[in-house]
């Protein structure tokens, strides 16, 4: 790669990104590539900046930061040849860990970038939104949308409180489920659509969900009191949740999924009310992994 468009989240990591951006940069430009560095006022605006240099013939489109910025190169890539790739400078890097970029050294991302391989892999598509890990539709949704709301404490707390305010008032929910045209009632606590294994900082909540096999993973967990899933939510870090009896797995094409009263979320973006039509487009987009 000679010709690198770099998109940068200065917020991503509590501030790390601009470090980060700066050191990944030095690697690029030391081994000859040039690289145009972009840094949007805000998400609509970094958008713009990406599908312009898209559309202006970037050979790769490069991201700082975290997932949120990785889904924005995915919605300014998809269906193109450019390939996007990825320093992880985020909180939760779920997308680094599916791509196989372990760690968080920017120069040994930076090498993936010139040295690496392309991946095509699917993407998830739900409206006019795309996403490459999961969607979250249930309980894991509204921990997501109150931790949005707090403004304090900062970091992991703010999550853990919002799980357990969540669980305070937990109570199953009323699904309607299609899968692949075959569709059905169920009640359940939890519904969450993988094109990707993990979300929330590697949360494996579908295990073995695999970015380009042309299908998404569908994880349900039906009715469970609180204090049952507490025991439940630690395992999910490791993918062992599925092993309970109040847990079911699916593979399709497409879902639709939809509940009253809750807001889903895709690579960590609110959606468009319910019901949310999922459809995997296989081979959608190519990401630069380690070769």
């Amino acid at each position: 790669m000679r010709d690198i468009s770099l998109l940068v989240n200065p917020a991503s990591g509590k501030g790390r990104a601009r470090g980060a951006a700066r050191r990944a940069v030095d690697r690029l430009r030391r081994a000859g590539a040039s690289v145009t560095e972009l840094v949007g006022a805000d998400a609509a605006h970094a958008l713009r900046l990406a599908e312009h240099a898209v559309a202006s013939g970037t050979e790769a489109l490069v991201v700082c930061g975290g997932d949120g910025i990785m889904n924005t190169a995915l919605r300014a890539a998809v269906g193109t040849a450019t390939p996007i790739g990825l320093i992880p400078a985020g909180t939760g890097n779920d997308y680094a860990r599916m791509l196989g970029i372990h760690g968080s050294d920017p120069e040994t991302a930076a090498r993936v970038v010139l040295d690496g391989g392309t991946r095509a892999l699917d993407a998830g598509r739900c409206g006019e939104h795309w996403f490459g890990t999961v969607l979250a539709g249930g309980f894991d949704a509204r921990v997501n949308e109150r931790t949005n709301r707090m403004s304090w404490p900062r970091g992991e707390w703010r999550y853990n409180l919002a799980v357990l305010a969540e669980l305070a008032r937990l109570r199953p929910l009323d699904y309607v489920l299609e899968l692949d045209g075959r569709s059905w009632h169920t009640s359940a606590v939890l519904v969450a659509v993988g094109n990707g294994p993990s979300y929330g900082g590697g949360m494996r909540i579908c295990p073995d969900a695999v970015p380009d096999d042309g299908l998404l993973d569908v994880t349900v967990i039906g009715p469970v009191a609180a204090r049952r899933l507490i025991r439940v939510l630690p395992t999910v870090y490791s993918g062992k949740h599925v092993e309970y009896s109040q847990v079911s797995t699916f593979r399709a094409r497409r879902v639709s999924l939809s509940v009253p009263g809750v807001t889903a979320y895709a690579d960590g973006d609110p959606l468009a009310a319910a019901p949310w039509d999922v459809e995997c487009v296989p081979r959608a987009v190519n990401v630069l992994v380690s070769g």
